[in-house]
């Protein structure tokens, strides 16, 4: 499970995600009749989360953000998503705990998203029963 900094930080790559896409569409949606007064609310969010920021992760999150265009990349299969570097077992350990982690190999600020849980599944069927043996 994430924990709230990690949150933050992948909250406000969306946000920024959003407002870059938006700056630059811009004059295509108000040439299209599009509403795009909704950036000042963005941007608002933006600086809300920002003070809820540990500023050692904003600093680093800044760092990465130029350097890649994205700063934070979900771990799958224990491999960071944004250079496909493998990384330590440990990662998972009770130890990182509460800890935002990066990546070795890029410096990607790492999470883990949420597994989802999967439905209980029927036993299955036993051996015999509706086989038909020796015909």
């Amino acid at each position: 499970m994430m924990n709230q900094q990690e949150q933050i930080l992948v909250a406000l790559q969306d946000l920024d995600l959003m407002l870059k896409e938006a700056a630059d569409s811009q004059e295509q949606f108000e040439k299209l009749g599009f509403d795009v007064s909704g950036l000042d609310e963005l941007r608002r969010a933006r600086d809300q989360l920002l003070q809820r920021l540990d500023r050692t992760y904003l600093v680093h999150y800044e760092k990465i953000l130029k350097r890649y265009g994205r700063a934070v990349t979900p771990v799958t299969g224990n491999s960071c998503l944004g250079c496909f570097a493998k990384l330590p077992t440990s990662y998972r350990s009770s130890l990182y705990e509460g800890k935002v982690r990066t990546c070795q190999n890029c410096g990607r600020i790492l999470y883990y998203p949420d597994e989802p849980r999967s439905a209980p599944q029927a036993p299955p069927p036993k051996a015999g029963v509706g086989s038909r043996r020796g015909s």
